[in-house]
């Protein structure tokens, strides 16, 4: 057994990124400043996209992205149940209505059928979930969403540096990217949102602080101009320059990060095949690369013996770390209690929702940290 703990993720921070917080710390710009607008800059430029907004958190991008769409009583926008509960909160807390939709089994995919016999009158925004670092097959939405007129927007809080036919996520369209410290590159905390619809972005970029007509830091002026009004009322969810200067150097090195991912993932898929009640996630049938930002496994209950909360306590005993992404969103007890949500409703999302859990996955991992988890994997089962 292994003498010291392996979580299940871990952010590699470098003494030179260190050192350029403190640079940071020693300026006289530690708020949204210069290293903001650069990590924008860098950003925008890795995806392509149109125009990138740096923001606190990929919540705070949604919260502000669903208020400049003006979702509100009565709308109802469609996302999967397979996804962190910020999102389905968000909507809620709009007034509106989230409508879940189910996944693919293997892969966790949405798809543009599943979505279809869910639009009406009432929907106003279809929000599909790139998962685990893969891509979700964008096409078909793409050509549904704008046949019935309806706003799309990416949650590519997986997604930093996945690949959907030989373009990364974030080039077209709409996206929202995470970068919690779980995540391909880490600010601390922190999110970027990218949209190749200028109007909406400006409009994000005035909401994300206070509403006014300028950014914080004015790419102009080098400051907020004391002349800066309020066009509407607006939050408070900029950047640091604190955390811009990490996302700057993480950025840098993503490239690297993914190719020891999946280095990493094809190792454990190799040995996971020496397990029958582990099975991996599914590689998705269109063209795409994943960024595996997560190795998803599913236990087979009925041939472990166990369940998988049992089998994740029996890994933590052997010193591995595991985490569980996600718990179906609509079981959670506020949806079932005032949505009325129910078992039966997703069968797909709900049979993962109860078999899968996430094992260790960062970049500097060995493959002894693999041999480890395998090898505990075998001991539990062997008893």
């Amino acid at each position: 057994m292994r003498k010291d703990f392996l979580p299940f993720s871990k952010p590699s921070i470098t003494e030179e990124d260190i050192a350029a917080v403190g640079d940071v710390l020693r300026s006289s710009w530690i708020t949204t400043g210069p290293k903001n607008a650069e990590f924008e800059k860098n950003f925008k430029e890795y995806t392509g996209c149109g125009e990138s907004v740096a923001v606190a958190s990929a919540t705070g991008a949604m919260h502000v992205m669903l208020h400049a769409l003006g979702i509100g009583k009565g709308d109802e926008v469609i996302t999967p149940s397979m996804t962190w509960v910020s999102t389905v909160n968000l909507i809620t807390l709009a007034g509106a209505k989230p409508v879940f939709v189910d996944v693919d089994r293997d892969t966790l995919m949405t798809s543009a059928e599943k979505i279809a016999p869910l639009i009406n009158e009432r929907t106003k925004l279809i929000i599909p979930v790139h998962f685990a670092g893969a891509a979700v097959d964008m096409d078909p939405i793409r050509e549904l969403a704008a046949k019935k007129g309806i706003r799309l927007v990416e949650d590519a809080a997986h997604a930093a540096g996945t690949y959907y036919k030989n373009e990364r996520i974030g080039k077209k369209g709409t996206s929202i990217f995470s970068f919690h410290p779980i995540k391909n590159i880490t600010t601390g905390e922190g999110g970027m949102f990218c949209s190749d619809d200028k109007a909406l972005t400006d409009r994000v970029r005035s909401l994300k602080f206070h509403g006014l007509g300028v950014d914080a830091y004015d790419r102009q002026t080098h400051g907020r101009s004391p002349q800066a009004q309020v066009v509407e009322p607006g939050f408070k969810y900029n950047l640091t320059d604190i955390a811009a200067v990490l996302g700057i150097r993480q950025l840098a090195r993503l490239e690297e990060f993914n190719a020891k991912r999946t280095k990493l993932a094809m190792e454990y898929r190799k040995r996971l095949a020496e397990i029958d009640e582990i099975s991996p996630l599914a590689d998705c049938k269109y063209e795409q690369t994943s960024a595996w930002h997560l190795f998803i496994v599913r236990l087979d209950v009925k041939k472990a013996g166990m369940s998988r909360d049992e089998f994740m306590q029996e890994l933590k005993k052997r010193n591995i770390g595991t985490g569980i992404h996600f718990r179906a969103a609509h079981l959670q007890k506020f949806y079932r209690e005032q949505m009325g949500c129910h078992e039966g409703m997703l069968p797909d999302t709900e049979y993962n929702s109860d078999r899968m859990f996430s094992i260790p996955l960062f970049p500097d991992m060995t493959n002894d940290d693999i041999n480890d988890v395998i090898d505990a994997m075998k001991d539990i089962l062997k008893k």
